[in-house]
């Protein structure tokens, strides 16, 4: 690979399901990189200068050129290895484009879920989170993957939501959307797979309870209430 004359760097912080698609595709695409990870509520001042839009991740190719946003570190990872994560047809590129986006609309809906500040908001930002899940049911066409092109870029949009359900499983004591059979399937695959394990560090599932339990919101106190259940056991 030409363009990987000298290391690349990831501007990351350990929570981030954005720095997570990331992560992954530098993982399947087989490059080592630096991972630098930051407080994104004490910003340092090398962070503020580089980043356009003050939020992770961020791609440091050298000293004069940064890429931000997600999608766009995803596609330019694809574009300079082998173009496997990405179809090569325009329409169906174009389709999985569309489906990435979908996952990111996803992602804000979990962090409506977990901000929703009673249980009216919570149910209602659960509900939306459920006809979305419903919409993936109907869309998945593999056994795999999310279709049968085989794992790509779609996948790895979706494998941090996943990672978030699995996290909310254990909060809730309960299997959130476990009735949608193929999303199932599709998602145990991704959380299966060693570039989504090596995403994050080991400590993710402690620092994200951690985090919610923090939020003044309907799922913080349920998250608190699951860390005093612990304890009393």
């Amino acid at each position: 690979m030409s363009q990987q004359h000298q290391q690349l760097t990831l501007i990351s912080h350990k929570l981030c399901p954005y720095v997570q698609r990331a992560a992954i595709t530098l993982k399947e695409s087989n490059i080592d990189y630096k991972r630098i990870n930051i407080d994104l509520n004490n910003k340092p001042d090398w962070f503020k200068k580089i980043s356009p839009t003050g939020k992770v991740p961020l791609l440091v190719i050298d000293d004069d050129t940064v890429l931000f946003e997600s999608a766009v570190i995803a596609e330019y990872i694809n574009d300079i290895t082998d173009n496997a994560l990405l179809s090569s047809e325009h329409l169906v590129k174009a389709k999985q484009r569309a489906w990435i986006e979908f996952a990111s609309t996803m992602l804000q809906s979990i962090a409506k879920l977990y901000t929703a500040t009673n249980k009216a908001l919570y149910l209602e930002a659960f509900n939306q989170l459920d006809a979305k899940f419903k919409i993936l049911e109907q869309n998945i066409c593999s056994q795999g993957y999310f279709d049968t092109t085989g794992f790509s870029l779609v996948d790895i949009a979706f494998a941090p939501i996943f990672r978030y359900i699995t996290v909310f499983n254990d909060i809730l004591d309960q299997q959130l959307f476990s009735e949608y059979k193929k999303v199932l399937i599709w998602s145990k695959n991704l959380i299966s797979r060693n570039s989504v394990k090596d995403a994050v560090n080991t400590e993710y599932e402690k620092l994200l309870t951690a985090f919610l339990s923090k939020k003044d919101s309907y799922f913080g106190e349920l998250t608190k209430q699951h860390q005093s259940s612990i304890v009393e056991a």
